[in-house]
């Protein structure tokens, strides 16, 4: 293959260098064009084909169903490392020694106490306040208690920084929740591991003691590690866009909060549920829901199955369909809304339909099986999603501030009024 690509435009041709990822992935370097043809650009809405960064923390091949953090297989990671370890390499480019993952999870633990006036900000909002809204001004919040800039340059000033976001995020999230369900605020157990400490703040009752599930310890660890990072998807290249104007950490994490509340990105669990729920005041037949879904002609929309990126299958939804399934056996729920999803899934799997476009349950099609099951409200499905992406956002806004990227500042292609005279405004 080359290592330049010639463009031509009213018969000049202009070349620009290939670039070529670690990974055997091709990329056409434009960064040039502007200048050189005199102010041509590229256009391409949603950036589906433009690269906005270089990146050294995940690769995903969605035609061969390949997600790595760090080189390291999503498989391996999820049986063999828990999120704290995930979260590390993610951030710091390798996976931790004992020594060092025994520090990381004590310096965590030693940043986890949340300023007290933060409660008064969480009393201000109403019950009916979406979840994500509320997490996403708590987090901004945070900067008028830490208000002085990273130095980026700083080894120590940045990890300070990622440690204490580490430690008080797993709070805001757990009084996230206590608020909603009117609960009174908890601060959790320096004792407990970092899953297991996220679920007695979520969960434990004032008038007695919380008891850990290992069976759900383990589901929502390996949640957690499926959603740490996705490349460069809506939230992460919010975060990304958000910080490279040298806003702090604590905002553009907030920025990414609030790009993964949309329904078409973190919300895609949620609308299952919602499916789920519409299917079964429908009567819950989930054979007619299967041929409406089949109809071309039909509005309806299968959520939960196939994936805009992996084309082949989900590598998360294999891993999470294991936890899935141990953690209904082991809590027994006696719901209508699971039965249905039980019965869309096995439809899905045997329905050649299906099986041939490769509509397979994804991993939003499960995660929103589990947080039903454990007892978390529709509305706190993409807190949870954002709890698990927190360390993949952090690891991507370290990168870019790391290599000094430029502020993003995307071009357009106006295709408004030309100049125009003013009207007075008694002949408009």
């Amino acid at each position: 293959m080359s290592d330049k690509a010639t463009l031509e435009i009213n018969d000049q041709k202009y070349e620009f260098p290939i670039k070529r990822g670690t990974e055997n992935e091709v990329a056409i370097d434009i960064k040039k064009l502007r200048g050189a043809t005199d102010g041509v650009i590229t256009i391409d809405p949603g950036y589906k084909n433009t690269g906005s960064c270089e990146s050294a923390i995940t690769f995903l091949d969605g035609e061969k169903g390949i997600l790595r953090y760090r080189g390291y297989s999503i498989e391996e990671l999820a049986e063999k490392a828990d999120f704290l370890e995930v979260a590390y390499l993610l951030i710091f480019g390798e996976l931790p020694t004992q020594q060092q993952l025994d520090k990381f999870d004590q310096d965590i633990k030693s940043h986890s106490v949340v300023d007290d006036d933060i409660k008064k900000i969480l009393d201000a909002f109403p019950k009916s306040a979406h979840p994500m809204g509320v997490l996403s001004s708590l987090t901004s919040a945070l900067t008028a208690f830490y208000p002085s800039s990273v130095d980026v340059s700083s080894e120590e000033e940045m990890y300070k920084a990622i440690v204490r976001i580490l430690a008080k995020f797993p709070v805001l999230v757990a009084w996230t929740l206590r608020k909603k369900n009117g609960l009174p605020l908890d601060y959790g157990d320096n004792k407990l591991g970092y899953v297991e400490n996220l679920l007695k703040m979520m969960f434990k009752n004032p008038s007695g003691d919380y008891e850990q599930n290992p069976i759900l310890v383990n589901a929502l660890d390996k949640l957690l590690i499926l959603h740490a990072d996705h490349e460069q998807n809506c939230s992460t290249s919010t975060v990304r866009i958000a910080g490279s104007s040298h806003a702090g950490l604590f905002v553009s994490l907030a920025s990414g909060i609030s790009a993964l509340w949309g329904p078409l990105h973190g919300g895609a669990n949620q609308a299952v549920l919602e499916m789920l729920e519409a299917i079964k005041e429908d009567g819950g037949d989930t054979k007619k829901y299967m041929a409406k879904a089949k109809d071309k002609n039909d509005p309806f929309r299968l959520m939960g199955f196939g994936h805009r990126v992996y084309k082949n299958f989900d590598p998360r939804a294999k891993i999470i369909k294991i936890a899935a399934d141990e953690v209904l056996a082991d809590l027994g729920v006696d719901d209508p809304i699971l039965d249905i999803a039980k019965a869309l899934e096995k439809e899905a799997l045997e329905d050649p339909y299906f099986v041939e476009r490769k509509l397979y349950p994804n991993v939003d099609f499960y995660s929103g099986i589990i947080y039903r099951a454990m007892g978390i409200p529709l509305e706190m499905f993409t807190v949870m999603f954002a709890m698990g992406r927190l360390p993949g956002w952090i690891s991507q806004w370290r990168e870019m501030r790391m290599r000094n990227e430029p502020i993003g500042r995307p071009r357009q292609l106006y295709i408004g009024e030309t100049h125009r005279p003013f009207k007075a405004i008694d002949k408009r």
